[in-house]
């Protein structure tokens, strides 16, 4: 079984390549695929193709990584099959969701890091669902045979609304998208040390790694211990000290938000999400309910949803919210919709929408509680990842692996970076809605300063502008009178000129019209000897016109007294025959007459005898009487 499916999917991925060679508009040659990244590491082309007929698109993408290189990690937004064409390399993925079971072709196991891994060699078809985090190494190879796959994406969305933002977005990107204040407080690091991360120079998606021994796979126990429990939190599993506490499955038939303990709970706030699991009227619809209260000074942790998206509605007081743009330019697919990182305030009364993949964080202000509730689709496959606190998803990659997605100088920044915030998923942020609101609002300053100073040059240069069109319209001014002083003189030459063709056009339409005079002479005389003959011609035309008709004229006459005198004789005829029919219709009306005065006689016959009869009948009836009386 499982060798049908590996040949079903492979014969699925290839058949349509296969199927389309030729030159029609189902055809994709290699060379015309498109770069993605080129580094001395490795490649990335892509090709966008259209189903045609089925009108279904499909995203390919062709990786290519030497030996001992690493592919950075990055967050699917789309169901990734791929196929092994050559090398060896380990994966290393976190699903989002409790392991099923599927694709147990290859063993998987827990690796160093706390994600789960598998080795694919040449050969190998397997599949990463939407919502994973992943990253691959490449295995050395003393042949130097490059690790390359073939990747298919399903990147036809059930709504037409909604936006695809590419087949996968690097982490990395998605940490630096935030604010630096915002990081500093989520990771609980120094502001240098933030820079040093969001500001370093971008890396390709794929780079150099060495493992220089199988003892750098081990983590000591001091890092192991900050590990501890991520996995919970990645695959939605809840802790037993409470903080994540789920409550029990209620039989009734509606839920409180305020009753019963939260999902989390701290200084800073609570949260509470439902499903199917705790509102048995949820069980028939993929859609939950949450609810979040932030005290004063306070945030919900960067964290994205990989399944679900969130409608949510403000429900007391104000804060802000900041949401990351995941588009991944290597990830793209043919999309050419703007997105952008927004961060707005949201009153109460409000409603905004965070899409999946979309890195977010709601904060409060220092004068007040913001709360909020909403609902999530997708909510029972679904489990957020946080960016930042004790529960962050970047605890479960490897250090040095983070150190390249980060370009860090060494290991230790990443570390301090995941290590200095103790706090989970509600975080405290003292002011720093307040200090994103001034920034905005000085960034605005700025720009509206900056805008000053673009209006001002653009007046000075319409100054000059008007300047140097004045100084222009006085050149052509010039220019033109001249012009118009040789245009004069050129005109009376041509005057001249004129008059004197014109006294030379007079001289020789006076010889043309003596000309014509004698040839419409000669003409009309031809013309009227046209016209005698003709008229002759006529005449003669005309008297045998006169006699054919006299002679129709007669034949017509003879033709109608002989049809008068047809006509008299039909009459004579027909009217004989009206007095035969007329007659004979006489004698069958008198024969009709007699046989009715004999069936009268008759029926007066039968009713005078019916008359005795009755007369008789009625006598016998009055002598038995009679006798029966006596």
């Amino acid at each position: 079984m499982a060798k049908e499916k590996v040949l079903f999917v492979l014969v699925g991925l290839f058949l349509c390549l296969w199927s389309v060679l030729g030159h029609h508009k189902g055809l994709v040659r290699k060379e015309e695929r498109r770069v993605v990244s080129v580094s001395e590491s490795g490649s990335i082309s892509a090709v966008d193709i259209r189903d045609w007929v089925g009108g279904a698109n499909y995203h390919l993408q062709f990786i290519t990584m030497e030996p001992d290189s690493l592919f950075l990690p990055v967050l699917l937004h789309a169901d990734m099959v791929f196929y092994v064409h050559s090398g060896r390399a380990r994966i290393n993925y976190i699903d989002g969701e409790n392991s099923d079971g599927e694709n147990k072709k290859k063993q998987k196991e827990e690796s160093s890091d706390g994600s789960k891994s598998i080795d694919v060699e040449q050969g190998d078809v397997y599949r990463l669902e939407q919502g994973t985090t992943f990253y691959i190494r490449s295995y050395p190879a003393p042949s130097r045979v490059k690790f390359r796959i073939y990747a298919i994406f399903n990147t036809n969305v059930a709504d037409p609304r909604e936006q695809f933002f590419g087949a996968y977005s690097n982490i990395s990107d998605l940490v630096r998208g935030f604010d630096e204040r915002i990081l500093q407080t989520g990771f609980k690091v120094s502001k240098e040390l933030v820079q040093s991360i969001k500001w370093a120079k971008r890396t390709p998606p794929i780079v150099p790694y060495v493992q220089r021994n199988e003892s750098d796979k081990e983590e000591g126990t001091d890092n192991a211990s900050w590990k501890e429990g991520i996995i919970e939190s990645v695959v939605g599993v809840r802790d037993q000290t409470g903080e994540l506490n789920k409550k029990k499955k209620s039989k009734s038939r509606t839920f409180n938000f305020y009753s019963g303990k939260p999902d989390v709970k701290n200084c800073y706030g609570w949260s509470t999400a439902i499903t199917h699991k705790e509102l048995q009227a949820l069980e028939t619809v993929d859609i939950g309910a949450f609810m979040v209260n932030l005290t004063t000074g306070s945030m919900m942790g960067p964290h994205w949803n990989p399944k679900a998206t969130e409608i949510a509605i403000v429900t007391h007081g104000q804060g802000l919210v900041q949401i990351i743009c995941p588009t991944n330019p290597a990830g793209r697919f043919g999309r050419d919709d703007e997105c952008q990182n927004s961060l707005y305030e949201a009153k109460e009364g409000d409603v905004f929408v965070v899409p999946k993949y979309h890195p977010m964080t709601q904060i409060s202000f220092n004068n007040g509680s913001f709360v909020f509730m909403g609902f999530s689709t997708n909510a029972k496959d679904n489990y957020p990842q946080f960016l930042a606190g004790g529960r962050s998803v970047l605890k479960e990659i490897d250090s040095k692996i983070l150190k390249e997605a980060f370009n860090a100088p060494n290991s230790s920044v990443v570390e301090e970076l995941l290590s200095s915030q103790r706090d989970a998923i509600i975080l405290g942020c003292t002011s720093c809605a307040e200090d994103l609101v001034a920034k905005a609002e000085e960034e605005e300053r700025q720009r509206a300063e900056e805008e000053r100073r673009r209006e001002e040059k653009r007046r000075e240069e319409e100054e000059r502008r008007r300047e140097e069109e004045r100084r222009r319209k006085e050149e052509e001014a010039r220019r033109e009178e001249e012009e118009r002083q040789r245009e004069e003189e050129r005109r009376r030459e041509e005057e001249e000129a004129r008059k004197r063709e014109e006294e030379e056009r007079a001289r020789r339409e006076e010889q043309e019209e003596e000309a014509r005079r004698r040839e419409e002479e000669e003409a009309r005389r031809k013309e009227e000897e046209r016209a005698r003959r003709k008229e002759q011609e006529e005449e003669a035309r005309r008297r045998e016109e006169e006699e054919e008709e006299a002679r129709r004229r007669e034949e017509e006459q003879a033709r109608r007294e002989e049809e008068a005198e047809e006509a008299r004789r039909r009459k004579k005829e027909k009217a004989r025959r009206r007095k035969e029919e007329q007659a004979r219709r006489e004698e069958e009306e008198e024969e009709t007459r007699r046989r009715e005065e004999e069936k009268e006689a008759r029926r007066r016959e039968e009713e005078e005898e019916a008359r005795r009869r009755e007369e008789e009948e009625g006598e016998e009836w009055v002598r038995k009487k009679l006798r029966v009386w006596k």
